[in-house]
């Protein structure tokens, strides 16, 4: 791997930048997006001084969703291994929505699948006017059940079954009207907003703001019991090996319709 699939820099005000970066596919997540999180997520949280975290992708869009490729490629070996994949792709959201600083997600182009859990996950969300979203896990045979409980959290259940059964895409106006996102801008612009809503929440005291995003956590449906996140993580890694999952993702491949559209 010539280039990292996840930068950080942190400027002296303790204002970190964690950037997706595999522009070539658009930020699709594979091993190494989810591992760079992970390691992003070690480095801050060990920082005397952090004060927010903006996360932005590289490129043209924002996150694209899963790397099918490496999900047929992840779905042919063990169950073992489907759920260690599911387990650590979970945990670095769950990571994030847990960091004990704001956290400013901010977001250009496609913003698909496992973005839309990402995002759901931040406590901040601007949109650039081109975003667009979709939650299209089922258009392949798989589930989203790992990022369903940000998801709830985010635009409420009654929305998540409208778009996560329907796949269909949406903009970022209605992103906003269902509570996705917080604010729209043009795109030209998205980096300002983020620089205005950083210097509002650097006006704040940091200690009250992690016991205050702490306190909210609490109420909110993001905030599973390890059991049942435990039966998402199965459950997600054994729906990626199942023969719904090999047609869609097959079709996916053949760039055909799944079998089961008529």
């Amino acid at each position: 791997m010539n280039e990292e699939a996840v930068l950080r820099s942190v400027d002296p005000r303790g204002v970190a930048t964690v950037t997706l970066n595999r522009p070539g596919v658009n930020n699709a997540y594979d091993e190494t997006i989810i591992q760079g999180l992970h390691e992003a997520i070690d480095e801050l949280g060990a920082r005397p001084g952090l004060r927010v975290v903006i996360l932005c992708g590289a490129g043209k869009h924002f996150q694209a969703g899963a790397d099918l490729k490496w999900i047929q490629r992840v779905a042919a070996q063990s169950a073992e291994e489907n759920e260690r994949v599911s387990r650590a792709t979970a945990m670095a959201v769950h990571r994030l929505k847990t960091l004990p600083v704001p956290t400013l997600a901010l977001v250009q182009g496609g913003c698909f699948g496992g973005g839309t859990g990402i995002i759901a996950a931040c406590d901040v969300v601007i949109a650039a006017d081109d975003a667009m979203f979709s939650i299209t896990e089922t258009r392949w045979g798989l589930v989203a059940g790992i990022i369903l409980p940000q998801l709830a959290d985010a635009i409420g259940v009654r929305h998540v079954r409208r778009y996560a059964l329907s796949g269909e895409r949406f903009g970022a106006h209605e992103a906003r009207r269902i509570g996705l996102v917080h604010e729209v801008v043009p795109i030209a612009d998205l980096h300002t907003a983020g620089e205005r809503l950083v210097a509002q929440i650097l006006q704040n005291a940091p200690e009250a703001n992690a016991q205050t995003k702490a306190a909210a956590l609490e109420f909110a449906w993001g905030s599973v019991t390890d059991a049942v996140l435990g039966r998402l993580i199965a459950d997600h890694g054994a729906k990626r090996r199942s023969a719904e999952a090999t047609e869609g993702l097959a079709s996916f491949a053949e760039k055909r319709p799944a079998r089961w559209f008529t």
